[in-house]
């Protein structure tokens, strides 16, 4: 039996990790991994920009990807930050509209891109990949919802509240003051996952700060009252 090079058989190791590719055989996924092609982007740079059109999908194999909605005044709204094993741009393969979103590489990202006429040929060989695009677009569905809640209905500081509370379940420290966690590298960025100015996420940083509920060194931040934290995520406006 021919080997695969050792590219295709990484690139399928890559997709395996796919939910909407997973049941899919080790030739099946061959037959993909040989028709992609890795792309790598420095920190920063644009991976593709909103209503451009689509060309393909990505999956992500190292790194992370930050995908955002950007306002004609510069503000910017994050709507996720996908990391290894995700997919990116489902959507419009399916419906043959633009990017609805802007992509940029947070980190050294490696993407492997499938076309969009190779995906397409996929789906119609196995119509369970178009059903499990179908259950990851719907749980993007949610989240955006959740956003949209979020935007309208809550106050600045009840999403850093909660921002802050979901950084420690993810990835908080635990210590004997409190849980430690590490905000974004800047308060800009701050702003736009939580859909604010910079200027608002400072302020309100420094009277949960004032409270005794947060302590602040540069970009670490121990939580030192986690109920009273809690209590600000429940509240609303």
């Amino acid at each position: 039996m021919p080997t695969m090079p050792d590219s295709t058989s990484k690139h399928g190791q890559t997709l395996a990790r796919v939910p909407i590719f997973s049941g899919l055989t080790e030739c099946e996924l061959g037959f993909l991994a040989s028709r992609t092609v890795s792309r790598h982007y420095s920190a920063g740079e644009m991976v593709f920009g909103e209503g451009e059109p689509c060309s393909g999908l990505y999956v992500v194999e190292s790194g992370n990807v930050r995908i955002f909605k950007s306002s004609p005044n510069g503000r910017e709204q994050v709507l996720s930050i996908d990391g290894p094993g995700g997919s990116i741009a489902e959507l419009p393969v399916f419906d043959g509209g633009n990017y609805p979103a802007s992509a940029t590489a947070i980190d050294e990202v490696t993407l492997l891109f499938v076309s969009k006429q190779d995906f397409q040929a996929l789906c119609l060989a196995h119509p369970q990949v178009s059903l499990k695009v179908l259950r990851v677009v719907g749980a993007r569905l949610r989240r955006l919802v959740g956003i949209i809640e979020e935007l309208s209905f809550t106050t600045v500081r009840h999403r850093l509240a909660s921002y802050i509370l979901r950084l420690a379940q993810k990835s908080g420290i635990r210590t004997a003051e409190g849980v430690k966690v590490s905000l974004p590298t800047t308060n800009q960025e701050l702003a736009a996952q939580i859909g604010t100015v910079r200027e608002l996420v400072s302020r309100n940083l420094s009277r949960l700060q004032a409270e005794g509920m947060l302590k602040i060194d540069g970009r670490d931040v121990l939580i030192c009252n986690q109920k009273a934290l809690e209590s600000e995520n429940e509240a609303t406006e």
